[in-house]
């Protein structure tokens, strides 16, 4: 039987239910574990090579992703082991000219001194030709921009070329579309962001049908260790039961809170892919079941962004997104290539007449 978003995520990931046991068992906090004296580790044998709790948020990711899934301390973890496993030298790998800047810091400093050659392409493309390229890694909905590319034919023209396709998929979460679905090799995310959504864990992930590039990915985080510790997949798994919830409400603060700002003449490039109005609406309307709860807008100047953070009752001035407090932040503060006044403001789960009370009355402030 197929479930709805809502049925699948509660109940993801979760064991044969067993009596007198609990639904989702609690974290094992342990390194090593007992080994047969004859024939050695049983199904665990050392808590950087097998944990249990680790696999069971492995299994939950998995089955929404729709793929066999390994698990990282941190997005960051995630897409460098990805990057890392991958790529060698001489290779080019393709990235979002307007993606995750530290991705792209990562490329211009790392990579490039192993000899892999980085390639910057807008989201909403134009898109060069692949051949010769190694790795085409999308971000879609790019962050923090909010553009949209359409996986499916980026994908058909990557592997036209002999190029592999990996999606960041940390905005819109597997709820939100399905990347391998539409024709990726690989999803990379942070699941710092929306998927546990309450702003208390650390956590990347890798997601991929593909054994050889699932083994690659494996063996390295087996070698050098980035893995999460049980508490924290522990609190990830309990915290995607919640995820269909969450994201319903956070998708109606955003519509919310976006048409609100549209309307406002002191409000300039108000981005949110729901909008009929924006750029990005046909692509994301096709390719994505839901929209996230993200909206970017431009202020004008850091000192009007500061001034309506500060005037804001309701929005925490705080970096991330996709957690259950709305929050905001100036992206240029962290390096990202945009505006003194460019604003991406993460809706959160209050209830959605408050939020626009708060955000207009600290407009008319600022």
């Amino acid at each position: 039987m197929t479930y709805s978003d809502g049925t699948r995520v509660v109940h993801a990931g979760l064991p044969e239910p067993v009596v007198g046991e609990p639904f989702l068992p609690g974290p094992v906090f342990a390194a090593p574990y007992h080994l047969d004296p004859v024939t050695g580790p049983g199904e665990n044998g050392y808590g950087r090579t097998e944990h249990p709790t680790r696999r069971q948020l492995e299994a939950a990711i998995g089955q929404l992703e729709g793929a066999p899934t390994l698990v990282f301390a941190s997005g960051q973890a995630a897409i460098t082991a990805l990057l890392l496993s991958v790529l060698r030298a001489g290779d080019t790998v393709a990235l979002p000219a307007d993606g995750y800047f530290t991705v792209r810091a990562f490329a211009e400093g790392t990579l490039r001194d192993l000899g892999v050659t980085s390639l910057q392409v807008p989201t909403s493309g134009p898109y060069p030709d692949f051949s010769g390229v190694r790795l085409v890694l999308l971000e879609t909905p790019a962050n923090p921009g909010l553009d949209v590319c359409d996986i499916q034919a980026v994908a058909a023209a990557a592997h036209a070329a002999g190029a592999l396709v990996a999606v960041d998929n940390t905005t819109p979460t597997p709820l939100g579309q399905n990347p391998l679905a539409l024709g990726a090799d690989i999803v990379v995310a942070s699941g710092t962001k929306a998927l546990t959504g309450h702003s208390d864990v650390l956590l990347g992930y890798v997601s991929t049908a593909d054994d050889a590039l699932f083994e690659k990915v494996e063996t390295w985080r087996k070698q050098t260790g980035g893995v999460p510790g049980a508490f924290d997949c522990w609190l990830a798994h309990r915290s995607i039961a919640t995820l269909d919830l969450r994201l319903a409400r956070q998708t109606s603060n955003a519509e919310a809170i976006a048409s609100l700002l549209l309307a406002r003449p002191d409000v300039t490039g108000v981005r949110w892919p729901g909008l009929e109005s924006d750029p990005a609406y046909e692509v994301a309307s096709k390719q994505m079941r839901r929209i996230p709860g993200i909206v970017s807008f431009d202020l004008g100047s850091a000192d009007r962004v500061a001034r309506f953070l500060t005037a804001a009752s309701l929005v925490f001035a705080a970096t991330s997104f996709g957690g259950v407090h709305t929050t905001a932040d100036r992206r240029a503060q962290w390096g990202d290539d945009t505006a003194p006044g460019f604003v991406r403001l993460s809706c959160g789960i209050e209830d959605t007449a408050d939020l626009v009370a708060d955000l207009t009355a600290a407009l008319d402030e600022a």
